[in-house]
């Protein structure tokens, strides 16, 4: 059993619990190694996407199919995520998790930074900045985003060159290979990663915490789960996808994302095993990043949980039409929301600003129970990226059901 990397990765999470509680001391210490290995794994996303999506789409691609794929995930990512919404508000008015709390901290250093950093962002420039000014700090940045969109461009400019670009597709195939062997020495270091994100949490905010806002932290978990188990099954069912199988086919990833508390942190390898399993690589380098940015489902639940809960602590009575702006609004500010650890709470700060009735000084409250929220929310966001590009890979006709079928439902080695 001490082989399989999903285990390894379970008792770093355990060991970096129980060193968090009893060397709190050890918390900068584990934040470093969490972070060396988050940014391994950044190391080699951008080139992946860019050479995925390259190979993808000049390979055999249809250049209409790029744009049939686009608008099917971004309709999807829509309509998923306001699902998500509906479902954190009504969970939240119904458990009611702030009734009951006191709030009698006054202005929070913390909270104000926080609220500086929401007050810069531009929701306008976030959509905008899909265009890199420069290409090569797309890259050096990591921005996914624009690396996505440079990739596409790249790749149709390679297929317009017909065979004369041939050459060209056999060497970038042959750099994704070394890349993904690469991922697999990193994932190797996975389960420090684990236990590094895991000792940091835990050190560094105690379980004291939870004391307060536990009915919060509960209530956000049982609708994660209901929303996995609920929502995407049904999507699943719908589809002929039997979740249970997916789940345990990318086991290894979702295990690393709850130590790492970063869906990013699975991302790589989440592109690999979908492309194994029989999904069309321009499909998977496509949709992939995109709900990176634009499909997440956790995030969402937890923005829209954390605004009533706010609003039942202050004593605010939000009415249909304000919770129906809350919606609106969250629709846009999630959208920033990248599978980053902590970006959650600054769109929160900039919801809460753009509502102008919770007062912000509440967020004192959520800072401290946040990180232990973070993996629910990564996890959650990573199962419904896998889950929407099996969906538009089969919209699409764009996956190799026996291959699917012998690897994610029987278990068998990809070929």
């Amino acid at each position: 059993m001490l082989r399989h990397l999903y285990v390894q990765v379970i008792i770093g999470i355990l060991a970096g619990i129980l060193v968090g509680a009893l060397f709190p001391s050890f918390a900068p210490g584990a934040k470093l190694i969490s972070e060396t290995f988050i940014n391994m794994i950044k190391m080699v996303i951008a080139p992946v996407i860019f050479f995925t999506v390259v190979a993808g789409i000049a390979g055999a691609g249809d250049l209409n199919k790029v744009g049939r794929v686009g608008l099917k995930a971004f309709i999807y990512f829509e309509v998923v995520t306001t699902l998500a919404l509906i479902i954190g508000l009504v969970t939240a008015n119904l458990v009611k998790p702030g009734a009951g709390v006191n709030f009698s901290g006054g202005p929070n250093q913390q909270v104000e930074k926080i609220a500086q950093q929401a007050g810069e962002m531009d929701w306008a420039e976030f959509f905008t900045h899909i265009v890199p000014s420069n290409v090569v700090d797309a890259f050096a940045k990591g921005d996914i985003l624009q690396v996505l969109f440079f990739s596409i461009l790249f790749a149709i400019g390679l297929k317009m060159t017909g065979s004369a670009g041939n050459s060209l597709l056999v060497s970038f195939e042959k750099i994704n290979k070394v890349l993904f062997n690469i991922l697999h020495i990193i994932m190797r270091l996975s389960p420090l990663g684990a236990f590094g994100g895991m000792a940091y949490t835990i050190g560094e905010y105690g379980f004291g915490t939870l004391a307060v806002l536990g009915k919060l932290m509960m209530t956000f978990y049982l609708t994660g789960f209901l929303f996995i188990f609920v929502v995407l099954n049904l999507i699943c069912l719908y589809y002929r996808i039997n979740l249970w199988k997916l789940l345990k086919y990318i086991k290894e990833e979702i295990f690393v994302v709850i130590g790492s508390s970063s869906s990013e942190a699975a991302l790589p390898s989440l592109m690999e095993k979908l492309t194994n399993a029989g999904c069309e690589k321009e499909v998977v380098g496509l949709v992939v990043p995109t709900g990176y940015s634009f499909n997440l489902d956790g995030t969402t639940i937890y923005l829209s949980m954390a605004v009533i809960f706010l609003a039942q602590v202050f004593d605010v009575q939000l009415g249909l039409g304000q919770q129906l702006t809350v919606i609106g609004i969250l629709l846009i500010t999630s959208k920033g929301a990248a599978g980053v650890t902590g970006s959650g709470f600054i769109v929160l700060t900039s919801t809460l600003t753009a509502l102008k009735i919770i007062p912000l000084e509440g967020l004192a409250l959520l800072i401290g129970v946040d990180r232990f929220m973070s993996e629910g929310r990564a996890v959650v966001n990573f199962i419904g990226n896998s889950v929407a590009t099996i969906v538009i890979a089969k919209m699409e006709d764009a996956i190799d059901m026996p291959t699917y079928r012998a690897v994610v439902d029987q278990g068998k080695e990809a070929a």
